[in-house]
């Protein structure tokens, strides 16, 4: 069983209970896992054609860190539910009741954002900074922008990332969400917090850091062994 230690005690990594358990840690620790200029909406509402496909996604994840907006449709999961295959139907799912029906998509989110002052105030906002005409045309563009995924997961399956980007000609971010609990009860969390490596849009003019939108990202580095460079790199081209 993995551990961690503190000078508070040790924490032992402790399974959730259910996907309800998981998407309560996700919301407790939201700010921290998407990052700033990122919001989570938790609703949960039908979307598709009738008489289509139709799927209720666990949430959505309003990206206003870039210079583009994006919307990721987000797919909470425990591994214990042969992850490969559950998840790989179930983003397929999305991504047709998605494109079956974009309006529903918007009137889902217009829903959301209205219990959700702050985070439309956050949309109006940034329309305005970048040239939108308004807060509905933000979202026009947010809905009939490509399909994005997101999945987050209790304990990240071996080759999952892999394998889904293989399968899918759309994006697809994973984000692994690991609970540790004490001997008295205290709850901590460990995550690698969502694209990390992307720097945002910048707070104020005075800011020196760069710009960079995830759409302009076209390169990645990862590890290989000798076997795997020869037969992935070298052998398939």
């Amino acid at each position: 069983m993995s551990t961690i230690w503190t000078p508070r005690g040790v924490y032992r990594r402790v399974d959730y209970e259910s996907e309800a358990d998981l998407e309560s840690a996700i919301v407790e620790v939201q700010r921290r896992l998407f990052g700033p200029n990122r919001f989570y909406l938790d609703v949960k509402n039908k979307i598709g054609a009738k008489g289509s496909i139709q799927n209720i996604p666990d949430g959505y994840l309003l990206d206003l860190s870039g210079a583009k907006p994006r919307l990721y449709v987000v797919e909470n999961e425990l591994q214990e539910h042969d992850p490969l295959r559950h998840i790989a139907v179930q983003i397929l799912q999305f991504s047709l009741s998605f494109e079956g029906e974009r309006l529903g998509v918007k009137k889902v989110l217009v829903r959301a954002l209205e219990k959700r002052p702050e985070v439309r105030k956050a949309c109006e906002e940034y329309a305005a900074r970048r040239e939108f005409r308004n807060f509905d045309h933000l979202l026009e563009y947010l809905v009939e922008s490509p399909f994005s995924a997101l999945v987050v997961i209790d304990e990240m399956p071996e080759n999952l990332e892999t394998v889904l980007s293989k399968r899918f000609q759309f994006g697809v971010e994973v984000l692994e969400l690991a609970r540790y609990e004490s001997e008295a009860g205290e709850r901590i969390y460990q995550f690698e917090p969502f694209l990390e490596e992307v720097v945002g849009e910048p707070i104020s003019l005075e800011r020196a850091t760069p710009v960079l939108s995830p759409d302009e990202i076209d390169t990645i580095v990862v590890p290989a062994r000798a076997e795997g460079f020869q037969e992935a790199f070298l052998g398939e081209h």
